[in-house]
């Protein structure tokens, strides 16, 4: 796609700083007869969208085609803002051989993803503003969709002394986290939250109490004393979460604050009542938490093994519960690439982590749709709208469909029917459990900037 150009000065700049506008490209579009699903204005209707100069020109019924545009018939498909997935990990720097911004971004794009926000896990990690800075010129060089970086909140995400804050913000960090470790100590998670909340952005949280964590490699129940192996309990995560919430409750102006990737009911007790109590907090479920159990892990099998671990289908049930009342309202894939050869050690020593970005879609679909726990259109929002507000993108025009916003679009058969066959999937690695599983509904074409970066 053609690059996208970075805001030269961020002082005017809108917040999060990346001008969000592709090169213009060669044809108009026409977007035509589709289910138009944009939870942002509340339209959910049968209209076209037109496209012209990298942007939305025209939201109506018969629209016309002017002389060269190219038209989508959209007929019995849902035309949404495109999906943005706020935890991925591109692995660049440092573990290229895992995934680049290249390959991790057609994943993406092939499963329906306009934006992405990237995690700082990497080597050396996101802690500095060159390092935001590099992340967005390699997207612009070579990404398939829009890369925000998410930027350390300590140093080297040691946990120890906190993060140049402000100048990762002015740099364009778009979120802070240490994700891949906690920060374990209270006194500089508070420092960390004082700092993000003079930027007005989000920490995002990797929910983990080492100390109940040491040796572990699943979850802590009949599997893995089964198989013999150390169990990760629920409370490491829970822990983590309710002296996260307490600390916020001490700060005179709290910071946003996000819960990555829940696994354990008890952790949707914590979120609930926080909310309740007017706390800015928001949780997120990834899509093997939502549908999974830890007994894919019988017989070994690392390409189920994940930080944090696949629990009891109570916590699935909590989960969805959770998502169905509103206490979740984002969604992420935690993308986690991992090599062949690192998931063939043995169970103790593989890496956790599965990929998700290219069918995550219709595994959402399967858990919280198809089950009748939320419509389409609140699904839309939590993968559109939501996370856009969690990331400040909605600032930049992305997550809604609005005359003279950006025309990042997703086109959904909520219908078809395909197979994940990792032959197929265009990530550099492969690493999921979920090889030969039956699917329902697929992001047919995505829409960065006016541009089409994937079509099936």
């Amino acid at each position: 796609m053609p690059p996208l150009t970075p805001i030269k000065s961020r002082h005017d700049a809108p917040k999060n700083t990346i001008a969000m506008r592709a090169a213009a490209p060669t044809t108009c579009l026409l977007i035509r007869g589709g289910r138009v699903i944009d939870p942002a204005s509340r339209l959910d209707k049968v209209c076209d969208i037109a496209v012209d100069g990298g942007v939305i020109t025209a939201i109506g019924k018969k629209l016309p085609a002017p002389p060269g545009t190219r038209i989508l018939d959209a007929a019995g498909m849902f035309v949404t803002p495109g999906l943005i997935d706020p935890h991925v990990h591109l692995r660049e720097p440092g573990h290229e051989y895992k995934e680049t911004i290249e390959t991790g971004t057609a994943a993406a794009a092939a499963g329906g993803f306009t934006s992405v926000c990237c995690m700082p896990n990497t080597s050396p990690a996101i802690d500095t503003p060159e390092l935001v800075r590099f992340i967005y010129d390699r997207a612009n060089l070579t990404a398939r969709c829009r890369v925000f970086p998410v930027a350390a909140g300590t140093k080297g995400r040691k946990g120890l002394e906190i993060a140049e804050i402000q100048l990762l913000h002015r740099a364009g960090a778009v979120a802070f986290s240490d994700d891949g470790d906690c920060i374990a100590s209270a006194q500089v998670m508070s420092r960390v939250f004082a700092a993000v909340s003079q930027t007005g952005s989000t920490f995002m949280q990797h929910c983990q109490e080492t100390t109940l964590t040491q040796g572990a490699s699943m979850h802590a129940g009949t599997v893995s004393a089964r198989l013999g192996l150390t169990g990760w309990p629920r409370m490491a995560e829970e822990i983590i979460i309710e002296r996260d919430v307490r600390l916020l409750r001490h700060l005179r102006s709290p910071c946003r604050y996000h819960a990555q990737h829940i696994s354990s009911a008890g952790s949707i007790d914590i979120i609930r009542q926080a909310r309740r109590d007017g706390l800015p907090v928001t949780g997120e479920a990834s899509p093997h938490h939502l549908l999974l159990t830890h007994d894919l892990c019988e017989g070994y099998n690392t390409l189920a093994k994940v930080n944090p671990p696949l629990r009891e289908s109570i916590d699935v049930n909590a989960l969805v519960e959770g998502v169905a009342d509103g206490t979740i309202t984002i969604l992420g894939t935690d993308h986690a690439p991992h090599s062949a050869e690192e998931k063939s050690l043995p169970f103790e020593d593989a890496p956790m982590g599965l990929v998700g970005l290219e069918f995550a879609l219709p595994l959402y679909a399967e858990a919280l749709v198809h089950s009748g726990a939320i419509t389409w259109p609140r699904l839309i929002a939590l993968l559109t709208v939501e996370p856009a507000q969690l990331c400040g993108l909605n600032v930049l025009g992305l997550g809604s469909l609005k005359v003279d916003a950006p025309a990042d679009i997703t086109i959904i058969d909520p219908n078809a029917k395909w197979t994940i066959d990792p032959a197929k999937m265009v990530g550099k690695s492969k690493n999921t459990p979920l090889a030969g599983r039956k699917l329902t509904g697929r992001a047919i074409t995505t829409i960065v900037g006016g541009v089409i970066v994937n079509a099936e």
